[in-house]
């Protein structure tokens, strides 16, 4: 398929007629828009920001027609370069569409549009004595719109579920302009083929969404973290392995392997002692009456750890929750740039997985950090490097793509939040002909092949 490769005057003309103000050819302008969270860059030709449903079909039309290329936005926080142009293209910007639409507290449904930052539409169901669980780590940074396509998970979906589980039903526009309502309000929906599904981690690739009906429940009246330290990650998963075989489920654990605990020792003060290498970060919630027993329950079956601090409240919370959000800031100590990874594997197979990981890392000259999602198996398998050195940058490349392959020998994901974007071969884990099929519905779609080509799948 032959794409616009540069902008002409009449294309300058319909994009300024139908955005007004929002649009930009401004290349200063553009370059913000040429990248995101991964670093990656791509070329813009413009960025244009809807405002209204109608807006959006009038320029899926006119793109479709001119075979101009796509890249939907949301607030460019990808790590694995899902917003960056493949192709030189107009990326659009969903930020333009930013409202709450409804929260019912008799459905326990919010309709809102792309746009809404993830925090936001949690504090204003909170007020209703709701609440919206999914819950990425970069919520504060997030749209809801860039959490459907990339179907984001988090830190409470060993208990909550991902963004797929709340997703009831959307409004999409597709390349020539058609407008497709998919799904709805109702908790149960089973006539047809549940296309809502297709949506929810598409990243970007089958249309544009323009509005999303999300399933909400009752708020949590009360929780209490518990950080937990032991001698290795060795003793600390197989302690983890105790609380959920005694029927505990708590809405979040968090793990964090000896490289974290060397960089945090490194970039701050904190409060457990030198003889703890590993640790893991435990949150439960529910009733005023359940936590307390919830939280004793716990403590009791991790009684071989070497030390432990409980938070009770969202002050004495926070302050426990503050040591896992500094990982990604203080990882930084080991290079200037970063290559992300997001494997996933079943829960038993976190200590095989992360070990090989290391292992791989240490034959190519680096140090793996590797933390996160211990109850849903979600390993952030992060290198660091510099880029302006060829061999470190050539060795952590491929420290990364042998870390990919092996993932898959423990029965796992090359991605179990972030998407393949631009960074992940997804043609490793999926089969010929599932692949294939997939390229398919995509071309149901996007006939034309504008929407983030080169890109997902």
């Amino acid at each position: 398929m032959s794409y616009v490769t540069k902008l002409t005057s009449a294309h300058r003309s319909f994009l300024e007629d139908l955005f007004k103000e929002n649009v930009s050819f401004d290349k200063p302008s553009l370059r913000v828009y040429s990248s995101d969270a991964s670093n990656m860059k791509g070329e813009v030709l413009a960025m244009v920001r809807p405002t209204c449903v109608e807006q959006v079909r009038e320029f899926m039309r006119w793109a479709d027609a001119e075979k101009v290329v796509v890249h939907p936005r949301g607030r460019g926080t990808s790590l694995s370069g899902g917003c960056v142009p493949t192709l030189p293209g107009i990326v659009v910007s969903m930020l333009g569409m930013d409202r709450i639409l409804d929260i019912s507290d008799t459905d326990f449904v919010a309709t809102v549009e792309p746009g809404v930052g993830t925090t936001l539409l949690q504090a204003e169901c909170e007020k209703r004595g709701m609440f919206y669980p999914p819950d990425p780590a970069s919520s504060k940074a997030t749209s809801i719109g860039g959490n459907v396509v990339t179907c984001a998970g988090g830190l409470r979906a060993v208990k909550y579920g991902v963004t797929r589980d709340y997703v009831l039903g959307c409004d999409v526009v597709i390349p020539g302009g058609k407008l497709l309502q998919l799904g709805g309000r109702t908790q149960k929906d089973v006539i047809g083929l549940d296309m809502t599904r297709f949506m929810v981690g598409s990243e970007g690739t089958l249309g544009l969404l323009t509005k999303l009906h999300l399933k909400l429940l009752p708020k949590p009246d009360a929780s209490a973290s518990l950080l937990v330290g032991y001698s290795s990650l060795d003793a600390a998963l197989n302690s983890m392995g105790k609380v959920f075989a005694a029927g505990i489920l708590p809405s979040a654990v968090e793990f964090m392997n000896e490289t974290v605990l060397d960089i945090l020792k490194q970039t701050g003060e904190y409060p457990w002692p030198d003889s703890v290498n590993s640790l893991l970060l435990f949150q439960v919630d529910g009733s005023e009456q359940t936590v307390p027993l919830e939280i004793a329950r716990l403590s009791k079956q991790i009684d071989d750890a070497l030390w432990r601090m409980q938070g009770v409240g969202k002050e004495e919370e926070d302050a426990l929750w503050g040591y896992r959000r500094r990982v990604s800031a203080a990882s930084y100590v080991l290079g200037p740039d970063r290559i992300g990874g997001d494997m996933a594997v079943p829960r038993g197979q976190i200590l095989n997985a992360v070990r090989r990981f290391e292992s791989l890392a240490e034959k190519n000259g680096k140090r793996l950090i590797a933390f996160g999602h211990a109850g849903d198996g979600n390993i952030h398998a992060n290198l660091h490097y510099d880029a302006s050195d060829a061999d470190d940058a050539e060795r952590t490349q491929k420290t990364h793509h042998e870390m990919d392959a092996a993932v898959l020998e423990f029965g796992g994901s090359i991605s179990g939040e972030h998407g393949g974007g631009c960074l992940k071969d997804v043609g490793r884990q999926l089969g010929k002909d599932e692949h294939e099929m997939m390229r398919q519905v995509r071309g149901l779609f996007d006939p034309n092949g504008i929407l983030n080509p080169k890109k997902g799948y």
